[in-house]
């Protein structure tokens, strides 16, 4: 059943990566969720280079309490921050194969909170 479910959302990811691409002045922003935690990060895919990163990890240091919708939020909102800092304004989002729905919809709304247009 997992197999599946792995090779069913790497044949999304492979797809959406093939019509997508980040560069310098539009980063991409690539989301990964775990079962506990979610992670982003801003990536120039000509150069090969992450520009920023933020997760839900980092809320956890913080004694950020919340359920994980709301750190999903907390975390695009983190990156926005990073991103306003390098004067990133715009960025591709890279769902990762994931449904646009939960944590991965919550993430993109507090990046477009924090100032960033997809």
């Amino acid at each position: 059943m997992i197999a599946k479910k792995v090779a069913r959302r790497r044949r999304i990811r492979y797809g959406i990566r093939k019509q997508i691409s980040g560069s310098a002045e539009r980063p991409r922003l690539s989301v990964f969720r775990s079962n506990k935690e979610i992670y982003v990060q801003l990536t120039d895919d000509l150069a090969g280079h992450t520009l920023a990163a933020a997760s839900s990890r980092e809320d956890a240091a913080n004694g950020q309490a919340g359920n994980k919708v709301d750190q999903a939020r907390r975390v695009g909102q983190r990156l926005a921050e990073l991103a306003k800092a390098r004067g990133i304004e715009s960025v591709v989002f890279d769902r990762g194969g994931y449904l646009y729905h939960g944590r991965v919809k919550s993430l993109a709304d507090g990046a477009r909170e924090g100032g960033l247009k997809f």
